[in-house]
């Protein structure tokens, strides 16, 4: 199977050796939202938005994550598939609203919604997905529905101290403090690794998991998230569209510091350093871009392209680590080759 075929594949999990045993409770929760994606007759002018998103899903990672947590301590239940189907609707909502922020073109290997009808169209579509979670969360549990509120609260926590961090690099002149490698952590940690610790925890307590369960699976999800992000980011400046199925390169031409470029800064001799500083201040808020092959030179002449994915493995490994206590189980094993899939894409 080709790689691009395991983007645009609509089948649940597919791409995601893992999530073999869990295929048929994705299929479940693909159902779910579907449903959730009917409208009354008289709003059918907006039907091809809707079928665009059902047509086209991504590899469900973070509802394999619920499952999956789950399954570890207990079986899968009717709830896991609800709160599922929740975390990936919230997750598809903040995609939407990322490629209009981001100019993104493609996503999953097809044009993106603001690509083709636009980007009040994509906000507004983002926006529906998420008045739909509200209506699901109202029936469950109110430790359910806060975990859900506050994952989401974090995510975007993380997203606006991204955005306030552009063009945040290191200068003489500056009086400000250029970001360093733990704030690059502590924002992927909210933006994205916060999702990923989320649904773990919202798993394993629909499962009704101990207390040291329910923490060790969060971690796990923490860790594998922060990996996961990294592992996106590094991709983002290495990848092809037709291997990653979005638009490369926008982190550069937003501006956005990602951990082979902070260390990149950290590393490069004084005369590179000043000649980068040089470039990345003469465009005066406009998008800075050095040429692609002549960073991703940098990047690989000071070893910055495999210090991120090293450190992308050292997280993968936090994650297996916080999960050794629990019992064995093939549920285990999947998320632990999970957890390896993410920090992977990019070796």
């Amino acid at each position: 199977m080709s790689t691009q075929t395991d983007i645009t594949d609509s089948t649940p999990g597919r791409g995601i050796p893992a999530f073999r045993f869990i295929e048929e409770k994705l299929e479940q929760v693909k159902n779910q939202i579907n449903q959730q994606l009917t409208i009354p007759a008289k709003a059918k002018d907006i039907t091809r938005l809707l079928e665009h998103l059902k047509n086209h899903r991504g590899k469900m990672i973070r509802p394999g994550l619920v499952l999956l947590a789950g399954d570890v301590v207990h079986k899968i239940t009717d709830n896991h598939i609800h709160v599922a189907a929740i975390v990936e609707m919230i997750h598809n909502a903040s995609l939407l609203h990322d490629d209009v922020i981001d100019e993104g073109l493609k996503r999953r290997g097809i044009p993106t919604v603001n690509n083709i009808w636009g980007n009040e169209s994509a906000i507004l579509l983002g926006d529906f997905l998420l008045s739909r979670v509200f209506k699901m969360c109202a029936h469950l549990e109110p430790q359910i529905t806060n975990i859900i509120a506050a994952t989401a609260a974090r995510t975007c926590e993380g997203e606006l101290r991204q955005v306030a961090q552009r063009n945040n690099w290191q200068t003489s002149a500056s009086s400000v403090e250029p970001l360093s490698e733990a704030d690059y952590i502590d924002i992927i940690t909210e933006k994205s690794a916060a999702l990923f610790s989320g649904c773990c925890r919202l798993g394993a307590i629909l499962s009704k998991a101990a207390e040291d369960e329910v923490e060790s699976l969060d971690n796990f999800g923490l860790n594998a998230g922060i990996a996961f992000q990294i592992t996106d980011d590094l991709l983002d400046l290495i990848g092809y569209e037709s291997q990653t199925g979005k638009t490369t390169g926008s982190d550069v031409q937003k501006n956005k510091l990602t951990l082979a470029v902070i260390h990149l800064l950290r590393t490069a001799n004084e005369k590179e350093k000043n000649r980068i500083y040089s470039k990345l201040n003469s465009n005066h808020g406009t998008p800075m871009y050095i040429g692609g092959e002549e960073l991703l030179n940098m990047l690989k002449s000071y070893g910055c392209l495999e210090y991120a994915n090293n450190q992308a493995q050292e997280f993968v490994e936090k994650a297996i680590q916080s999960i050794s206590g629990l019992k064995q189980s093939q549920a285990k094993d999947a998320l632990i080759e999970t957890a390896k899939f993410m920090a992977n894409r990019a070796v």
